[in-house]
């Protein structure tokens, strides 16, 4: 993931330091959602799913604490604090809750550029597969969304396919559980496993030779998926039986 395509989620009320804010990461590159409450930052870390998050403790609707809470329940996403409170009972709460780092106001802004950037570095990195992905004669470019075939055509990945084949991506080989995807792909309120099971399809009808006897994107019956790496594994499909898959491996992924 190149540092263009990292979003920022800003939960700000001061609107001086949001726009600040905003124009200080756009200007370097990033990709910035600012709201102004509790409520919309949690409907967007869902919906957005941000690289990192910038929360004030003190909003209008609730304490930034309680994003803190109900976003780490779901999500490893970075939480940084950002906040006038200076006690060091604030600082501890919000670490407990989930904070990855804590700024006071006033700030230096180049600084906290800083720090978001170190972030990244310590975290993103392994935790987003951005290489080139082999599944027989298909190829995924997973940095940018986009597959192509034996034939040579190309067809772009959706925000949901691709989160999803991130998920697998990282449990390469191993079994994914439906409630893991669910979480990871839409967020903690999800449990329509009918969903999950189309946007499966879908990527199997981008990816597999013939999608209604996959190679690499296995079924699991009554448990999730697994996607297969290993050219001399077999697994079980709910839909084809004992399978063994052709040729899959990984390029440059971190």
């Amino acid at each position: 993931m190149t540092q263009a395509m990292h979003r920022v989620l800003l939960i700000e009320d001061d609107r001086a330091i949001s726009q600040v804010l905003t124009l200080l990461f756009e200007t370097n590159g990033f990709r910035v959602v600012a709201v102004e409450t509790c409520a919309l930052g949690v409907r967007q870390a869902q919906s957005q799913r941000p690289d990192v998050c910038i929360v004030d403790l003190g909003l209008p609707d609730r304490d930034g604490l309680n994003f803190l809470l109900q976003t780490r329940r779901w999500s490893p996403v970075p939480l940084i604090v950002l906040t006038a409170r200076a006690q060091e009972a604030d600082r501890l709460a919000a670490f407990e809750a989930g904070a990855d780092d804590y700024v006071m106001k006033p700030f230096y802004h180049l600084e906290l550029l800083a720090r978001v950037r170190a972030i990244f570095r310590r975290t993103l990195r392994v935790q987003e597969p951005t290489g080139l992905l082999t599944l027989g004669m298909a190829t995924v470019d997973l940095a940018n969304r986009l597959t192509r075939n034996a034939a040579g055509e190309e067809r772009k990945l959706t925000p949901l396919e691709h989160r999803m084949l991130e998920v697998l991506v990282r449990g390469a080989g191993r079994i994914v559980t439906h409630q893991t995807l669910m979480k990871e792909v839409w967020g903690p309120h999800q449990n329509d496993v009918r969903a999950l099971r189309v946007c499966l399809s879908t990527l199997r009808h981008k990816l597999e030779r013939d999608p209604a006897q996959p190679e690499f994107l296995l079924t699991e019956p009554g448990v999730g998926y697994r996607l297969v790496t290993d050219p001399q594994r077999r697994c079980t499909s709910a839909t084809n039986g004992p399978a063994v898959s052709r040729s899959a491996s990984f390029e440059s992924l971190c």
